[in-house]
């Protein structure tokens, strides 16, 4: 059993920052990649960032130079810190993990997401 729990969602003002937070706990042998994703509502969910194990990271265009993915391997642990935060950047964020299990076999797992507003 693999758990991400998510914190660090909230309502801010239009130019302001946040950090998230996502701590991946349970039977865990290595984690090759966490992500944030978001959905806004009526729209689908979109990947926002993502981090891989190698430390090399990727950003949807609308978030490049605004918010930034680090990770830390030995809390199993990602942070996204948001700054400049726009009304559009409103949505659930939702922290996502694909880990390999200690018999082996690869899991996709995801937190149970946390709002973000930002007001105008």
């Amino acid at each position: 059993q693999v758990q991400l729990v998510e914190s660090g969602g909230g309502l801010v003002q239009a130019g302001g920052s946040l950090r998230l937070s996502c701590a991946a706990s349970g039977s865990i042998f290595s984690i090759n990649a966490m992500g944030w994703y978001r959905q806004a509502p009526g729209k689908q969910r979109e990947l926002v960032a993502a981090i891989i194990s190698d430390g090399s990271t990727n950003y949807t265009d609308s978030v490049k130079g605004r918010f930034t993915i680090s990770g830390d391997g030995a809390k199993n642990t990602v942070y996204l810190l948001m700054n400049s935060l726009k009304p559009e950047d409103r949505a659930v964020y939702y922290c996502n993990a694909v880990c390999q299990l200690p018999e082996g076999r690869y899991l996709e797992v995801w937190g149970q997401g946390t709002l973000v507003t930002v007001s105008s």
